[in-house]
């Protein structure tokens, strides 16, 4: 499913901010973009989403800006001996006057800005916060996702109805009425026996008996009703489902193939068709479902 949630927050005079996306995926894939230094939040917030999701495409991503205070000047000593030494030697051999301390500084290398670290109480205070503020994102887009499913529930009940609906007009087809395909069975038979005398008449009534238990559609029905009535409960529980109703809609597209196959009417290849059409788009947004 898809989703999107935002935490941010300050902890040493470091702001922080975590991002999670989400889309569909049939199973849990969880892509991480730490800064250099906070790889160890890596496991704890697999966990986390682990024990929230079971599918989809998550993308976790984790910015830090500022700092605990701003960059020191510092003097870089092996630099200043170096340029304190090449200076000295200058001084002795044109015999001019000693550099300030003004002009030493302004060499390049000799002062440098240091940025200040953490001390090691400072990042676990830090990676704490920032674990904590990993599980907020999660938990706000599992909400998000929550009310997504929601919706998504009257839309699957909805396809599961109409399934259902079109189960029963098959059902009340004349075309799969035993009185149906006996009078479609003798009239081809009667043609055959009057094309030709050489026919075995105990061999072509076997060939019928065949002919009509493939044309029943009887057992494609109640399996359609089952189905039907296991996707139902699958919405209805809450529980992540996704690829339980995933594995559903390709036994409906089974059962509605085998039942275009042995149909013999129009209508009830239309009907068929139309069932096609209603399953297809309950596994598309099957997709979308936990």
């Amino acid at each position: 499913m898809t989703g999107f949630a935002r935490t941010n927050g300050e902890t040493a005079g470091v702001v922080w901010s975590w991002e999670i996306r989400s889309v569909n995926g049939k199973g849990l894939d969880l892509r991480l973009r730490l800064p250099p230094g906070f790889d160890g939040l890596e496991a704890a917030v697999r966990k986390a989403a682990a024990e929230r999701f079971s599918r989809g495409n998550l993308q976790v991503s984790l910015t830090l800006t500022g700092g605990p205070s701003t960059a020191v000047p510092t003097i870089n000593d092996a630099a200043l001996t170096q340029v304190l030494s090449a200076i000295k030697a200058i001084d002795d051999r044109a015999g001019t006057s000693p550099s300030s301390a003004a002009q030493i500084l302004g060499l390049r290398g000799v002062l440098e800005l240091v940025e200040p670290t953490l001390d090691a109480d400072q990042h676990q205070v830090l990676e704490t916060a920032l674990l904590s503020g990993a599980i907020q994102a999660l938990d706000e887009l599992k909400d998000h996702r929550l009310q997504e499913g929601k919706a998504m529930a009257g839309i699957l009940f909805g396809h599961l109805d109409a399934v259902d609906s079109l189960r029963k007009r098959a059902e009340a087809d004349p075309g799969t009425q035993p009185e149906a395909i006996k009078s479609r069975l003798v009239e081809q038979i009667t043609k055959l026996l009057e094309e030709s005398v050489k026919l075995d008449s105990d061999r072509l009534h076997q060939e019928a008996a065949l002919l009509a238990t493939r044309a029943d559609i009887r057992e494609e029905l109640d399996r359609l009703e089952a189905h039907v009535t296991a996707g139902r409960g699958l919405v209805e529980s809450g529980s992540p489902a996704g690829r339980k109703l995933e594995f559903l809609a390709q036994e409906f597209n089974r059962e509605t193939n085998t039942l275009c196959s042995k149909s013999s009417a129009v209508s009830l290849t239309e009907t068929g068709l139309e069932m096609k059409v209603v399953i297809d788009q309950f596994r598309e947004q099957v997709l979308n479902v936990e």
